[in-house]
């Protein structure tokens, strides 16, 4: 998961019961296993002691930045939409090292020519 990102940072006031996808994000983004993949992301934390809400800064190694009320959203949920928008990078990177654009554009008649069954396609070709 941290391969994907260059900086999380976590605000949030220790007392505040809304603060239970900080600490279990917190301690996902401490695990040995996520500090090897990504050595160089940087982990954050600013405690709070006014009544400000949690949040969670993301910035991701293309330089994107997201910010994530706490209180609305889980740990996995938050986890997953990492990993998403993760491999959305990677896949966008791969097609940019060959040279083709990005977004990818499929032209409309291919899109719906794919719509259509295999065997359906079969016997309308042979």
């Amino acid at each position: 998961m941290l391969k994907f990102l260059s900086r999380v940072r976590f605000e949030f006031n220790a007392l505040d019961p809304r603060t239970a996808c900080c600490m279990e994000f917190l301690a996902q983004c401490n695990a040995a296993r996520h500090k090897e993949l990504n050595p160089g992301c940087q982990v954050v934390v600013k405690r709070r002691t006014d009544d400000h809400p949690p949040q969670i800064t993301i910035t991701y190694v293309n330089g994107t930045e997201e910010v994530v009320d706490a209180t609305s959203t889980t740990a996995q949920a938050l986890r997953e939409r990492v990993i998403e928008k993760g491999q959305m990078l990677s896949t966008e990177q791969m097609f940019r090292e060959a040279g083709e654009r990005w977004p990818v554009v499929i032209p409309k008649k291919k899109r719906e020519a794919d719509e259509i069954p295999i065997k359906i396609r079969a016997l309308i070709s042979g």
